[in-house]
């Protein structure tokens, strides 16, 4: 069933209320993590010390969490960060970025989803299957393929955990076990370029920021960011004038964009 998300209203509210979006966040991407906040408005701070990282959750309205570059230590400034945020009553969002891939990895997520709340878990197919508990493995950070039914296995996993779950994909979906939808948009050349996985979490990290509904606001996120992709993708020459593009397009994107070119399915229980 075709679904109308106003994420306009939304994207209108971070530019108003400029939110403060709190990242420990993946090194190879911070930079692209960072300016994909900025743009749609909000103020993004990359603070990883674990000496500070509680103080800077209390004045933060989102906590964006990715472990894409992890260390064991970095983990426990993620679970300082997490239980501050926690404490303040601000969303928690957690890229399980590689899961599947190693036990380091698998371990950590478990760590974080089991001693911290987590409000909001995102992944990619064999990432989010992991995490479930099904034996698959991730390619590094790529997705493999998954034999599974995900609709049903995120909604299994949104219930169990008690938040909102995301798998991104070719079509995403979002659910919170008790409402679901699915996200057709998007480009092929995302898949072509480092940093669009954690581009979105952070995009939902700010979304997050200005909507209690968290699989509302993760949703709106990414149907935006995916409408600005697709924009930039036909003024683009290839992956590398694509990613400057995409910042432009997100920059610019307005409510005529969203309704016209937004393609959600909203799926009963």
């Amino acid at each position: 069933m075709k679904k109308y998300i106003d994420a306009y209203r939304l994207l209108k509210k971070i530019k108003e209320k400029k939110p403060l979006v709190h990242h420990l966040t993946n090194w190879v991407t911070i930079y692209d993590c960072a300016n994909i906040v900025k743009v749609l408005g909000a103020s993004p701070v990359m603070a990883h010390s674990k000496e500070e990282v509680a103080e800077m959750a209390q004045i933060a309205s989102s906590l964006v969490l990715n472990i894409g570059t992890l260390t064991p230590e970095f983990i426990e400034a993620m679970k300082i960060a997490a239980k501050s945020a926690n404490k303040k009553g601000i969303p928690v969002i957690l890229d399980v970025c590689g899961a599947g891939a190693t036990s380091l990895r698998d371990r950590k997520s478990f760590e974080l989803l089991d001693e911290t709340r987590i409000d909001i878990l995102k992944g990619n197919a064999s990432e989010i299957a992991r995490i479930s508990g099904a034996r698959v493995k991730t390619k590094g950070v790529d997705t493999s393929a998954v034999n599974k039914n995900m609709l049903r296995l995120a909604r299994e996993l949104a219930a169990k955990r008690k938040c909102t779950v995301v798998v991104t994909g070719k079509e995403d979906i979002v659910t919170d076990a008790k409402k679901s939808y699915i996200i057709k948009n998007g480009s092929y050349l995302m898949t072509q370029i480092v940093g669009t996985g954690c581009m979105a979490a952070s995009v939902i990290g700010t979304f997050a920021a200005v909507e209690k509904d968290l699989a509302y606001a993760a949703t709106a996120g990414l149907l935006s960011f995916e409408i600005a992709a697709e924009c930039a993708a036909k003024v683009s020459q290839g992956p590398g004038t694509f990613k400057e593009k995409i910042f432009d397009c997100i920059f610019k994107l307005d409510k005529k964009a969203i309704d016209k070119m937004q393609k959600v399915e909203g799926k009963p229980e």
